[in-house]
């Protein structure tokens, strides 16, 4: 409770604030007829990472997320528990076009339809999962424009709500658990529901500490041995045990331990893996021909560590001073000796040893936690957001989080949110940071912005939802500038997602399709002075 008054109490400040603005709108109003034209600070005065630098606002961006526009909306008090994943239940469902819900994401609806009023009502009393509705993204299909339904959506939590006086409801959602859609109707009351299933998601997955230097008991291996010299620090970089190997085994600390020659031979040990990761067991009398190197190469050993001898473990190449070449039907010898032989030698256990194993690398490109620094880095540099340690401690709620952000097309979005796995999304996550470049219209296809152009005015993001008079929910991405764009009618304030600024419709100049609006500030003293909101549902997947 007493954390829930914190945050009324911080919303009630924010919007002390808006007020303010709006005081301040009217005393500019008044002395408006001064032609000083100083618009001084212009909006390409970004900083090196492409985000605008914080000194050149004046907006709070916390507004933004309040959906203040809504106006004054009662507190549910209601926190529900996480279902378990695999549970099936029927909820009243949500169809939105243009918007793809992602876990922790905010989604604000203006509910007018008498059916979806059912809905809401129906959720705010049901005992299964009180104050949940499920949403699922519609869309049209590209032949016949029939109206189709995705079939992975996501639970919303009712958090805030208000009954206006026409019977209409003003509702703040919050994003909780994806869910797989297994059959939908329509009730008697012509309440949309669906029986969903719960996705069970997966925990993040570390590169597990065994999987360097621990490849065979090491005691089986002191009588057959091959020793080889190796750098000293190969006992500690890249295959040790201690709490900071995902930091300190990266493959670049790996490979600058190696000089050129060794380098060539960790890389021919990584490709002879598949010829001999297991020795034929028709070596019969082969075998005592191999085993006799060892006696004379076991003296050597005294002077190697044990993680040493183990590393390029039967290669058959050329490591240190040691050189070793694979025969064909003589076994394996020591160049230039092949005179002794023992005979004496468990072959059984040798058999066991494996030859080889994967650097760091090829684990770290599934390990969440080194693909969650990896994307929050990206993120930060693009968006130019604060820092993110708390999230890339926990990957699966940073993997939803760049999902519910990333200024892309909601079919791109889509996808994202269909993926299961939190690596596999957090991968899909940074081929998308890194590809991303233009925001284009989807019907005409022609360039409109580029990344470069992003301008976050929320504190959520450079994307968000917002829903306006109608109850129609846009999917809207903030940015700098655009091109190729024409206003429509005049700008007005009212109902305005953006406090302090007016509104105007922009449509696609080629095209004529609505793309979004020019928002521009009512006061001189708000910056940045304008900005475009251009909806994600107009924008084309192809981001290159």
């Amino acid at each position: 409770m007493e954390e829930d008054d914190r945050i009324l109490e911080a919303e009630r400040h924010q919007i002390e604030q808006i007020r303010q603005l709006d005081f301040e709108e009217l005393q500019v109003e008044e002395v408006d007829g001064d032609d000083d034209d100083d618009d001084d600070d212009s909006l390409d005065d970004r900083d090196a990472s492409g985000a605008r630098s914080s000194d050149d606002f004046t907006f709070n961006t916390c507004l933004a997320s309040l959906h203040t526009y809504l106006g004054e909306v009662e507190d549910t008090h209601h926190r529900l528990a996480f279902l378990d994943g695999g549970a099936i239940l029927n909820l009243p469902l949500f169809y939105l076009e243009g918007v793809v819900l992602f876990p922790e994401a905010t989604l604000p609806l203006r509910v007018i339809q008498p059916n979806f009023i059912s809905a809401v009502e129906r959720a705010l009393v049901q005992v299964d999962a009180p104050y949940t509705v499920g949403v699922v993204r519609a869309y049209r299909d590209s032949d016949n424009r029939r109206l189709r339904f995705a079939t992975v959506g996501t639970t919303a939590e009712i958090r805030q709500y208000r009954r206006l006086e026409d019977g209409s409801l003003n509702v703040v959602t919050r994003g909780q658990q994806r869910f797989r859609l297994k059959r939908r109707w329509i009730d008697v009351e012509g309440v949309p529901c669906g029986e969903v299933q719960i996705i069970q998601e997966d925990m993040p997955l570390r590169t597990p500490k065994d999987a360097f230097g621990k490849l065979a008991p090491l005691s089986n291996l002191r009588g057959h041995k091959f020793s080889s010299v190796l750098p000293s620090t190969f006992s500690s970089v890249g295959y040790g045990h201690s709490d900071n190997d995902s930091e300190a085994n990266s493959e670049e600390s790996f490979e600058t331990a190696l000089s050129l020659e060794e380098r060539r031979i960790h890389q021919s040990a990584l490709n002879s893996c598949y010829g001999y990761d297991m020795m034929d067991e028709s070596m019969s009398s082969d075998d005592d021909k191999f085993m006799s190197q060892s006696e004379e190469m076991r003296s050597r050993r005294s002077h190697l560590s044990e993680t040493e001898g183990s590393l390029y473990l039967d290669t058959g190449k050329n490591v240190g001073n040691t050189t070793l070449e694979i025969g064909n039907s003589s076994g394996l010898t020591k160049k230039g000796e092949g005179s002794k032989r023992w005979k004496n030698t468990d072959l059984n256990q040798f058999r066991r040893v494996p030859r080889t194993f994967w650097p760091y690398w090829v684990y770290s490109m599934y390990d969440s936690y080194c693909l969650a620094e990896k994307a929050a880095d990206m993120w930060k540099q693009i968006v130019g957001a604060p820092s993110m340690d708390g999230l890339v401690r926990k990957p699966d709620l940073l993997s939803f989080y760049i999902a519910s952000k990333i200024p892309v097309s909601e079919e791109t979005r889509q996808e994202l949110l269909e993926i299961d796995g939190i690596s596999y999304r957090l991968r899909r996550e940074i081929d998308l940071l890194e590809t991303f470049d233009l925001v284009r219209c989807k019907t005409c296809k022609v360039v409109i912005a580029r990344r470069s152009d992003m301008l976050v005015m929320s504190s959520e993001g450079p994307l968000g939802a917002y829903v306006n008079p109608l109850g129609y929910v846009h999917e809207v991405m903030t940015l700098q500038k655009a091109n190729g764009l024409a206003l429509i009618g005049r700008a007005t304030a009212e109902y305005s997602w953006f406090p302090g600024y007016a509104w105007t419709v922009a449509e696609c100049a080629s095209c004529e399709i609505q793309m979004g609006w020019l928002f521009t500030a009512t006061t001189k003293k708000l910056k940045p002075q304008s900005f475009w909101g251009i909806r994600s549902s107009q924008v084309a997947g192809d981001t290159c």
